[in-house]
């Protein structure tokens, strides 16, 4: 007979916080993004302090854009805020065999995929006014959802310049997110706008 493990129990405590800002919110759901169901409140709370921590920097969770964002709070204020997304429906914590993960709620995911766009959308605007060569594989196997909202803010932006980012993208994504590239791309060149 096998032994049963048992699960790591854990208590949520938002301290006195009766409400977290914007910014503040999709902070700790910017920094969970690269833990979802792979780290828990203990590792989002290192990540967002800004912790030289081995796990944190042998993941690369340094690279994090909110990365110490939290670094003048102390760590039980920390997951204090960590909590208060958990306990107020922006993420919630799933078990996998004994480990509590975090991962995103509907209301936490709508929050953070259009700010994930919207930092993809900086990244490539960088690029263009760079003029560096167009990478984007690596927007390959992302979350489609968040990959249409991306391409709609691309769409909307009237941009031509877009086009050949779009181009070089389409010859490493799938045929669904391709269709809506050369979508895009029709757009862009009927609005002309430079």
């Amino acid at each position: 007979m096998g032994r049963r493990s048992r699960r790591v129990a854990v208590n949520l405590d938002a301290k006195a916080l009766k409400e977290l800002s914007e910014d503040d919110l999709k902070a700790v759901l910017r920094g969970a993004d690269d833990l979802i169901a792979q780290g828990g409140r203990t590792l989002l709370m290192r990540i967002l302090r800004g912790s030289a921590n081995k796990d944190v920097i042998d993941r690369g969770l340094d690279q994090s854009p909110v990365y110490g964002y939290f670094r003048d709070l102390s760590n039980e204020d920390t997951l204090a805020r960590i909590d208060w997304a958990i306990l107020n429906g922006f993420l919630r914590i799933e078990h996998s065999n004994r480990l509590p993960l975090l991962v995103y709620t509907q209301k936490g995911w709508e929050i953070e995929q259009e700010q994930y766009a919207n930092e993809l959308l900086v990244g490539i605007e960088a690029t263009l006014r760079d003029g560096q060569p167009y990478h984007m594989a690596h927007l390959k196997d992302r979350d489609r959802e968040m990959i249409l909202l991306l391409l709609d803010k691309i769409a909307a932006s009237g941009d031509a310049r877009f086009i050949p980012a779009l181009e070089a993208w389409k010859t490493v994504d799938y045929k669904k997110v391709q269709q809506r590239i050369r979508q895009v791309i029709q757009r862009l060149e009927a609005s002309g706008r430079q």
